[in-house]
């Protein structure tokens, strides 16, 4: 007969409901570095032996323990990182047990890792160490919205003023439901400027953006950030597309006026599939079907950038309209991405570009990893030294995931 007072001795064991209570009342008080210690008590309170956190770093390269004392591990060539990877559990023998690694996803957001400590693992267990990982997901994605000790633990290095600036307005890499999922990616990551990508979900409407302002610096870094704070406050008021793109040209008009950006603004019904969309001189999006691209499917008209003033500034944006199909991705860039360039000088490249999503998604890596693996190829390619920001955006509709 299992021993109410040492859960761990079998998987029926029962749970003290009192003591869980009390750590769920803690957790909603506690500390961001008190996580890590509440993390053992939970898990000793559901019957297992012990749990340790470890968050992404801001580059998605390694696997940061909130315990200071432990070291890092590689999201490319570690268990942990599969986990990570794939958002899949994965079971490890242990001295004395086994460790269970558990994805941490807030939403469609990897967040990081859970090891998970148990002298044995059955069905009770499995199901326990998963409600651990959802647990802990929710608290670091409540408390991180207000902890600068959780923001520096996922960094490696020193952030310029501009992008700690810009990231402030950034959202999660990912984001969206069962039919669509929307994930970017933004490099250099401690040094960008003026490059911003923007997802949101509205009822059944993902609305995404992608905006490059000119320049490399504070400015250009303003420019975006005002650009984004207007497109959210005619969003959240309800505005159509149109409306959107006219409250950044106002905004940037009156508050930036020597500066403008470039960009793509996007609103796609997660019901029916119709996708709208607005360029102001961007790169068109692409639109991938069936492991192709589609040939000038999203192009349009050219408009002028964002946030002229006076006689260059445009009468009225124009809204474009198509119908997506099923398994339908569509892509958004800045320059800096395809214009990524070899020790020889050769660029990275649209085809380039495009080949690899294309061929990791067929490979059946989900959207957020494949952004992951094509910003570190494009990285590699450089030596890890872009010379202008890359951002890319790519979000999918697949209504049948319900």
């Amino acid at each position: 007969m299992s021993d109410p007072q040492h859960p761990s001795a079998g998987p029926d064991a029962v749970i003290d409901e009192s003591q869980l209570e009390e750590l769920i009342i803690e957790a909603q008080m506690a500390l961001p570095v008190e996580l890590s210690a509440l993390a053992n008590r939970c898990a000793s309170a559901l019957g297992l032996d012990a749990a340790l956190i470890y968050l992404v770093d801001l580059q998605q390269q390694l696997l940061i323990p909130l315990d200071e004392a432990l070291e890092s591990l590689p999201v490319d060539g570690s268990l942990a990182g599969w986990a990570y990877r794939t958002v899949s559990p994965r079971v490890v023998d242990a001295d004395g047990g086994v460790i269970v690694w558990m994805p941490l996803v807030d939403g469609a957001e990897r967040l990081g890792v859970l090891a998970v400590r148990t002298a044995a693992l059955d069905g009770v267990r499995m199901r326990r160490s998963r409600m651990l990982g959802h647990l802990f997901a929710m608290l670091i994605t409540s408390k991180r919205a207000y902890s600068d000790w959780l923001a520096a633990r996922t960094r490696t290095t020193t952030m310029r003023l501009p992008a700690e600036m810009l990231r402030a307005f950034l959202p999660p890499h990912t984001v969206g439901s069962r039919r669509c999922v929307s994930t970017a990616v933004l490099e250099p990551a401690y040094d960008i400027a003026g490059d911003a990508f923007d997802h949101s979900v509205v009822k059944n409407v993902l609305h995404t953006m992608i905006l490059d302002s000119m320049g490399h610096d504070l400015a250009s870094g303003l420019a975006t950030s005002v650009a984004m704070a207007a497109a959210r406050t005619s969003r959240r008021g309800g505005g159509d597309l149109a409306e959107i793109v006219d409250s950044v040209d106002q905004a940037l008009a009156q508050w930036l006026p020597d500066h403008f950006c470039t960009g793509v603004l996007c609103r796609l019904d997660a019901e029916t599939g119709v996708l709208n969309w607005v360029n102001c001189g961007h790169p068109p999006p692409l639109l991938i079907r069936a492991e192709q691209v589609v040939e000038g499917g999203l192009d349009s008209p050219p408009q002028p950038p964002i946030g002229l003033a006076g006689p260059l500034a445009p009468a009225a944006r124009q809204v474009h309209e198509v119908t997506l199909e099923s398994g339908d991705q569509v892509l958004l860039y800045t320059d800096g991405v395809v214009e990524a360039r070899d020790a020889n000088g050769v660029e990275f490249g649209l085809d380039r570009f495009t080949d690899f999503i294309i061929s990791s998604s067929a490979a059946g890596q989900r959207p957020a990893e494949v952004l992951r693996l094509l910003i570190d190829a494009i990285l590699e390619r450089q030596g890890n030294q872009l010379r202008d920001d890359a951002t890319i955006l790519l979000f999918e509709w697949r209504p049948q995931h319900r």
